[in-house]
């Protein structure tokens, strides 16, 4: 039996991140994702256990509770995201549908899935949101929504779980990132889109990672239902 952070998304680039993160750091994780040959190659790598498993797909947490059923499970990240983007015009309700059921929905099953658990372990649970949820941005009607109903959800958990389990959720900008690339081809546009950040650059998995590993671990026990902003002034300054 061992102590484990669930990471969901965990071949992504803030989900890779954090996972090299907790084992540079000497902690465990079971690895989840559905592309199965990075999962393989990221488990090698670092030693982790894993589950390949589409959260997109009913019962996913079924195929995920065998692997850690004899592990302790101190805290779950949710690193899954999307970025659909399209006018209003355009938009559908199948396209509403799937965003919601990637980034709410199944994060809210994944809770469900593991809250005995973490309550027994005095544990945290990490959300991600989105720059674009409090900042309004064109074409983001989709994907905004979904990551503003993220936020409701995590303030609402974490006065529901506490004094037992931490809810926070970390709102990234724009992070180069396999989902962003489409974005990010053009040199002078994604030179464009890290100046628009007071900081001037875009972020990397690395940054929301880092503070995801601190939310998720023993050194934060003050901290719940927070979102906070992981996206170079951009929320605030820009």
């Amino acid at each position: 039996m061992s102590d484990k952070y669930l990471i969901f998304g965990a071949t992504g680039s803030i989900g890779s991140s954090l996972a090299q993160q907790l084992k540079d750091s000497n902690q465990e994780a079971h690895l989840i994702s559905r592309n199965e040959d990075e999962l393989k190659a990221l488990s090698e790598k670092l030693g982790f256990s894993f589950t390949v498993a589409d959260v997109l797909e009913d019962g996913f947490i079924d195929q995920i509770k065998p692997d850690v059923s004899d592990d302790i499970i101190k805290g779950l990240a949710y690193c899954i995201g999307s970025i659909d983007l399209k006018p209003l015009k355009r938009v559908t309700e199948s396209d509403m549908n799937k965003c919601m059921k990637l980034n709410l929905y199944s994060a809210i099953e994944a809770i469900q899935g593991f809250q005995d658990e973490l309550k027994k372990s005095n544990g945290s649970i990490v959300l991600f949101s989105s720059v674009a949820a409090q900042k309004g941005f064109t074409n983001h009607t989709i994907i905004a929504s979904a990551k503003a109903a993220i936020e409701g959800l995590t303030v609402t958990l974490a006065a529901e779980f506490a004094p037992s389990i931490r809810v926070n959720c970390i709102a990234p900008s724009l992070t180069d990132s396999k989902i962003s690339q489409s974005m990010l081809k053009s040199e002078v546009v994604a030179e464009a889109l890290a100046k628009a950040h007071p900081l001037k650059r875009l972020g990397e998995g690395n940054d929301s990672a880092s503070l995801a590993k601190f939310l998720l671990s023993e050194e934060n026990s003050w901290v719940t239902g927070q979102i906070i902003g992981d996206d170079g002034g951009r929320s605030s300054l820009s």
